[in-house]
C-alpha cells in the first residue's frame, strides 16, 4: 500500500462547494512536492465549522485506488 501525506487547508465555503457536487476531486501536493488527486467526500468526517485543517495521511492501494485517511495533526 502507498501512502501520502498532505498538509490542507480548506475554508468551509470551498469544501461546500465540492459537497454541492461543484467539484468532485480534490488535488492538493504532498509534503515532498508531489500532486495528488482524491475524492473529496473521504474528507467529510473532517469537516469542522472552521472548514479541513491539518496534516493527514492518505494510503492507496497498487492502483492508486483510495483505501483509507487518518488525521495526523
Amino acid at each position: 500500500m502507498n501512502a501520502v501525506f498532505v498538509n490542507l487547508s480548506i475554508s468551509p465555503d470551498e469544501y461546500q462547494r465540492w459537497y454541492q457536487g461543484s467539484a468532485q476531486n480534490v488535488l492538493a501536493y504532498t509534503v515532498d512536492g508531489r500532486s495528488v488527486r482524491f475524492p473529496a467526500p473521504i474528507l467529510r468526517q473532517f469537516v469542522t465549522r472552521q472548514g479541513i485543517r491539518g496534516r493527514f495521511k492518505i494510503a492507496f492501494d497498487q492502483h492508486n485506488r483510495f483505501q483509507s485517511i487518518e488525521k495526523i495533526d
